[in-house]
C-alpha cells in the first residue's frame, strides 16, 4: 500500500506547531513490508532548506485564473529523513521566510494545484491520499470534482483535522482559481456564503479524522461554525489519538538533555537536567518547578498566566518557568512579572529545541490549561521524562492524563479554564511534592506509558485498508 501525506509543515523541516511532530513521525511508523508512506509539503525559504541540498525530480507549469506560474519538485540528495518527503517549489508564491500569513490563498492553493498535475505525470498513483488540515482541504474536492482530475477519483483520501479553529475561509471571488469543475456542485465549497477549505474536505473525504478520540466529540458542540457539518458527517469520522516518536523523545538517548536516565537513574538523571534549568534562570533548585512550553495565545490559556502566576507565586512555595511566543500583549506581561519575582520565576520568550526538551526532563510539573488541546503532544512529552502534567481536563488531554485521585491516576486535572482552578491545581501540585516517596513512585510510573506513535500507526493503516 503506498500512502501520499500532503501537509505544510513536517518536522524537522517546518515546524509552526504539533502539526509538524504529526507528519514527521507518523510515516516513519506507518512504513513497513507492506506499506510505504511519503510526504509532499511546500518549499520554504527557511533554515532546512537553507542547510540540506536538493535536486529537481520535475518541472513544468500551473495555471491559476489568469496566471501561469513555473513549479519543480524536489528531493533531498540525502538521506536525512527515515521516509521520502517531496517539495513542491513555486518561487513566486510558496517559497518564502514563513510557513503561514494572513493570507495564504493563492499560495497553498499553487501547491495544491502543482502536486495534483504533477501526480497526473506518475506510472503508478498512491493508494490512499492523507490530507492534513485546511491548507490541503481542497484536494479532496478537486480529486472528486474537477475535471482534469477525473482519473483520481477512485483513490480513498483521507482528511485529518489537527486544529478545526483555523478553516482556511477565502472569498467565492477567488473560486476561478480552482481547477475547473461543475459550477452545479459550488455549494460543496461554500459555508456561510464563503469558500471553505476546511468545511469542503469535510464533505468530500472518504473519511475524516481528528487527532483524539475526546476531541472528535467536542467538534460536535464546538467547531468554529462547523459543528452541524462534523455532526452530519458523523457516520465517516473516527478520532485515532496521536502518538510520539519514542526514538525522538528518549530521555535515555536525548542529546539535549544535560544528562540521560531512565528508570533506573531517574532521580540523579532529572536533577542535573533541573539544576542545569535554575542555574540557567536563577530559580531555586529546593522548590517545585512548574513550567510551560508552546505558544501564548487564548487556545493554551496563556492570556491567564500573569494572574495565575502571581498568585501562586505570591502564596506559595514553588518556581515557574515559562519558554513560549505569541500574543505581544501577554509576552509584556510575562517580561513584566520577571523583576517583581526574580529568583521564583523566568521566561524565555521565543522557542529553543534543546531548551524545551531539558524543560521536559528537569521540570517537576508542566502547565497545560488548555482552552482547545486537539490532541496536545506536551504532555506525552513530559510523561516519557517523568514530569507530572498538570492539565484542563478536554481534547487529547482528557484521553491522555488520569487524575491522581482516581484509581491508577498520575496527573493533575482541572476542568476549567480559570485563575482559581489554575492556582488550584498548581496547589495540588505542590502538595504531591512535598510528599517525595509518591511523587518519585509516580514520576517513574508515567516514564513507563507507553504513547509511542505503534498503536496509532496500525490504527490508521486499518482504517485505509477499510476503504481501499
Amino acid at each position: 500500500m503506498n500512502i501520499i501525506h500532503f501537509s505544510a509543515e513536517c518536522y524537522p523541516v517546518a515546524k509552526v506547531g504539533g502539526l509538524a511532530d504529526v507528519v514527521g513521525a507518523l510515516p516513519k511508523y506507518q512504513n513497513n513490508s507492506d506499506t510505504t508512506s511519503q510526504v509532499i509539503m511546500p518549499f520554504y525559504d527557511i533554515k532546512f532548506t537553507k542547510e540540506n541540498t536538493f535536486e529537481t525530480v520535475y518541472t513544468s507549469e500551473i495555471t491559476l485564473g489568469n496566471s501561469t506560474h513555473t513549479f519543480s519538485i524536489l528531493k533531498l540528495k540525502d538521506a536525512v529523513l527515515d521516509f521520502d518527503v517531496f517539495f513542491i517549489d513555486v518561487p513566486e508564491l510558496v517559497f518564502k521566510d514563513y510557513v503561514y500569513s494572513f493570507d495564504d490563498t493563492d499560495r497553498f492553493l499553487a501547491f495544491q494545484v502543482a502536486a495534483l498535475d504533477w501526480m497526473l505525470t506518475w506510472e503508478t498513483y498512491p493508494d490512499i491520499i492523507h490530507c492534513h488540515d485546511h491548507h490541503m482541504g481542497l484536494i479532496p474536492f478537486m480529486l472528486q470534482e474537477s475535471f482534469k482530475y477525473e482519473v483520481f477519483r477512485k483513490i480513498p483520501n483521507i482528511l485529518t483535522i489537527h486544529n478545526a479553529q483555523y478553516q482556511g475561509w477565502f472569498s467565492h471571488d477567488k473560486v476561478n482559481l480552482i481547477p475547473a469543475f461543475n459550477l452545479d456542485n459550488i455549494g460543496l465549497l461554500d459555508w456561510d456564503g464563503t469558500i471553505n477549505p476546511l468545511a469542503a474536505a469535510i464533505k468530500c473525504a472518504w473519511r475524516v479524522t481528528t487527532v483524539s478520540p475526546s476531541y472528535m466529540e467536542e467538534l460536535k458542540t464546538s467547531a468554529n461554525g462547523l459543528e452541524s457539518l462534523l455532526s452530519d458527517e458523523s457516520a465517516k469520522c473516527v478520532g485515532i489519538l496521536n502518538g510520539i516518536d519514542s526514538s525522538v523523545w528518549n530521555p535515555e538517548t536525548d542529546n539535549y538533555l544535560i544528562k540521560n536516565f531512565s528508570n533506573k537513574n531517574l532521580t540523579s538523571g532529572r536533577k542535573a537536567n533541573k539544576k542545569y534549568l535554575c542555574d540557567t534562570f536563577n530559580l531555586d533548585f529546593n522548590k517545585p518547578l512548574f513550567a510551560f512550553i508552546g505558544r501564548l495565545v487564548g487556545e493554551k490559556g496563556s492570556d491567564l498566566f500573569p494572574e495565575t502566576f502571581k498568585n501562586a507565586l505570591d502564596n506559595q512555595n514553588l518556581s515557574i518557568l515559562l519558554l513560549g511566543s505569541g500574543n505581544d500583549a501577554v509576552e509584556e506581561q510575562l517580561e513584566a512579572l520577571k523583576k517583581d519575582y526574580e529568583g521564583t520565576y523566568n521566561a524565555y520568550i521565543g522557542y529553543d529545541e534543546r531548551l524545551s526538551h531539558i524543560i521536559y526532563a528537569g521540570a517537576d510539573f508542566l502547565l497545560m490549561p488548555s482552552r482547545v488541546e486537539p490532541c496536545g503532544l506536551n504532555q506525552m512529552y513530559a510523561l516519557r521524562y517523568g514530569t507530572i502534567p498538570i492539565v484542563r481536563s478536554i481534547g487529547g488531554l482528557k484521553d491522555t492524563v488520569i487524575d491522581v485521585s482516581e484509581e491508577n491516576g498520575f496527573g493533575i486535572c482541572h476542568d476549567n479554564v480559570e485563575v482559581s482552578e489554575i492556582t488550584t491545581a498548581i496547589h495540588r501540585g505542590i502538595e504531591l511534592y512535598t510528599n517525595q516517596p509518591k511523587y518519585k513512585k509516580l514520576s517513574k510510573q508515567i516514564m513507563s506509558i507507553d504513547n509511542s506513535w505503534d498503536a496509532s500507526a496500525k490504527q490508521y493503516i486499518n482504517l485505509y485498508k477499510s476503504i481501499n
